[in-house]
C-alpha cells in the first residue's frame, strides 16, 4: 500500500507541475486515481512541504506545488 501511496503522490505532483493550482475534485478526476489513494498521496506530499493546500486568503481551497526556496 505505501508504493502504491507514494505511485500517487508522484501522478500529483505531475499534474500540478504541468497545470497549476486545482481544488480538490479537479485533481481527484484529473489525476484518475481512486479518491482514498490521491487523498493519502496529498498528505504525504503536504506531510513533506511540497504543496499548500489551502491560501488564508482566497475564499476556496487550491492545491498547489510550493514553491521551492534557494
Amino acid at each position: 500500500m505505501i508504493m502504491e501511496i507514494g505511485i500517487v503522490a508522484g501522478d500529483i505532483w505531475h499534474y500540478l507541475d504541468e497545470n497549476g493550482a486545482v481544488d480538490l475534485e479537479n485533481l481527484i478526476s484529473g489525476v484518475n486515481k481512486p479518491r482514498n489513494l490521491v487523498l493519502m498521496g496529498l498528505g504525504w506530499l503536504a506531510r513533506e512541504g511540497h504543496v499548500s493546500v489551502c491560501n488564508e486568503h482566497e475564499k476556496t481551497c487550491q492545491i498547489r506545488l510550493r514553491e521551492k526556496k534557494v
